[in-house]
């Protein structure tokens, strides 16, 4: 058994993020495996691009209040507990509500293709 010191936290990308996002990497990609862990912190209103994942995503709630999106679907809210599952290359958003901070964390096994950002008026209606 061995413990791994804790990495750095890093500010979320400009190119993936709309608002001030952090995240803590846990675990990443090593050798042939393709795991990717993290804790990722949204401040109130800040949200992905639309993007997808080689393998999918599985997004667990750890704390406030959030939203996601698949293409073609409805918004759902997320809250702590909750676990959210993307399928494999199925875009999506997900961040912050727009009162709330909230944190989950991701687990993918691929790569992210990132598109276009999630505009205001996305975010902000009722179907979003």
């Amino acid at each position: 058994m061995g413990v791994q010191p804790k990495a750095p936290t890093i500010k979320g990308p400009a190119d993936w993020f709309t608002g001030e996002v952090w995240i803590d990497p846990i675990m990443e990609p090593q050798g042939e495996s393709t795991l990717n862990i993290a804790a990722v912190h949204f401040t109130p209103g800040a949200r992905t691009a639309w993007h997808s994942h080689d393998g999918g995503q599985t997004l667990y709630v750890t704390e406030g209040r959030g939203l996601a999106r698949s293409r073609g679907d409805e918004v759902v809210e997320i809250r702590p507990g909750d676990v959210h599952v993307t399928g494999d290359g199925q875009e999506h958003w997900h961040g912050a509500d727009h009162e709330h901070f909230m944190t989950h964390i991701s687990i993918t096994r691929g790569p992210a293709t990132w598109g276009d950002h999630v505009t205001d008026d996305e975010y902000r209606s009722p179907t979003r």
